[in-house]
């Protein structure tokens, strides 16, 4: 099991977190945590962010106006 501190929005502060037993398979790096106080669930989940390879689009060039 993996504890941790986290502030808890139903016991309003700080409280111990734990991850339960894992059925996934993920160990220690388990996404799920349960409030050691209230037992409210948690759920961490890190999304891995990879930069668009898209070129970005350009602003308008403005107009060039002239005088008639």
């Amino acid at each position: 099991m993996s504890d941790r501190e986290l502030y808890c929005d139903t016991c309003e502060g700080v409280v111990l977190f734990e991850a339960p037993v894992c059925g996934d398979g993920h160990g220690a790096d388990c996404p799920e945590l349960a409030c050691t106080g209230c037992g409210a669930a948690v759920l961490i989940a890190t999304v891995p962010f990879r930069p668009s390879t898209r070129s970005r689009r350009r602003a308008p060039r403005p107009l060039h106006r002239h005088a008639a």
